[in-house]
């Protein structure tokens, strides 16, 4: 029996391999054409450690990106020496690809733990200063950018073209961040607070401002990156659910949006993951987009559940890719790898 059980598994295992084959190939059949059309191109990833071969600069070059953003983990530097921090960051600016990247496109993006210095550290990271100096070094932010004299990353732009625009909302999960719920569940390293904990994912200060910035409807798309998955709720790691009524406030500040068209981008998971929310209350699905995993993933770790999943889990070496269509008032999202495999690819209409 067991013999049998493992035969058929091993049969469900070559039909996947069969059908992901199948559905790249026409991927890459359309791919230069779904390029050429799109009026904006942004690549978005996360989790590079610096001393990991970086197979993917030369695949992210060859989309052609406006913009590449930063999720969070832009390095490993998990560490309170300012020195070390800031040669970590040089090893990754001076990769060739990437300083092709950057001098084709705008580079933004926020923090994670790691580059934040400490493993899903928080608000009392006492280097945490030190550290969002050296990031926005690393960013080439101006000195009169209001990130350089307020607490925090957060910040939001306006992305303008020739046929709409974007606006980019950046949010900090990491220096107003209150503690955690450590979990004693074997295979869980946290739980969720009850819904009426106290403690708080943004900060009063962000809050504020997010609340603000989402009274814009001046944009024809507005994407929100958060370091952390929003949508997944049932894994024991860091994510937003941790807190659940960050999440109720979070949800009613969507709802209330003026801002058009709100997608969020999210990493930290070291696997890729498309999350569709059908039911989110905004007139149009609210996708959560992960990508995570540039250097590292780990594909020996259980699969858990997440009702909004609408893609397979990619547990090999992945970047995003999202395809802009003013027109068509829509967005395509790709999962990619090695060699711009494409492994998943998803559009929403909105």
């Amino acid at each position: 029996m067991k013999a049998i059980a493992t035969i058929f598994s091993l049969f469900l295992l070559l039909s996947c391999a069969e059908k992901q084959e199948v559905n790249s190939a026409e991927n890459l059949n359309n791919d230069q054409e779904l390029n050429q059309a799109a009026d904006y191109v942004m690549v978005f990833a996360s989790c590079n450690h610096q001393d990991r071969p970086q197979p993917l600069w030369q695949p992210i070059l060859e989309v052609s990106p406006d913009m590449f953003v930063w999720g969070g983990d832009n390095v490993y530097a998990d560490t309170d020496d300012m020195a070390k921090m800031k040669s970590d960051y040089e090893k990754v600016k001076s990769n060739e690809f990437y300083t092709e990247i950057a001098a084709q496109a705008e580079i933004e993006g926020t923090w994670d733990d790691h580059d934040y210095g400490k493993n899903d550290a928080g608000a009392e990271w006492e280097k945490k200063d030190e550290a969002k100096n050296i990031l926005l070094d690393f960013l080439d932010v101006s000195n009169d950018d209001p990130r350089r004299s307020r607490e925090g990353v957060y910040y939001s732009r306006i992305i303008d073209t020739e046929n709409g625009s974007i606006k980019l909302i950046s949010l900090d999960t990491r220096y107003f961040r209150t503690e955690l719920n450590n979990s004693d569940t074997k295979g869980r390293r946290y739980d969720d607070w009850p819904l009426d904990h106290r403690g708080t994912m943004l900060g009063e200060t962000q809050w504020n401002w997010l609340e603000k910035e989402l009274e814009d409807d001046s944009a024809d798309f507005t994407v929100i990156i958060s370091s952390i998955q929003f949508l997944s709720k049932e894994h024991g790691w860091e994510k937003w659910m941790n807190f659940p009524g960050e999440v109720e406030k979070m949800r009613s500040m969507l709802k209330d949006a003026k801002a058009k068209n709100i997608m969020i981008l999210s990493g930290d998971r070291h696997m890729a993951e498309i999350s569709v929310d059908k039911d989110a209350g905004l007139g149009y699905p609210l996708v959560d987009f992960t990508t995570s995993g540039m250097t590292h993933t780990w594909p020996h770790f259980s699969t858990e559940g997440n009702e909004y999943r609408v893609s397979n889990i990619i547990k090999r070496l992945n970047f995003g890719v999202l395809f802009f269509d003013f027109e068509k008032n829509s967005v395509t999202f790709e999962i990619r790898g090695e060699d711009n495999f494409i492994f998943e690819r998803f559009t929403q209409q909105y």
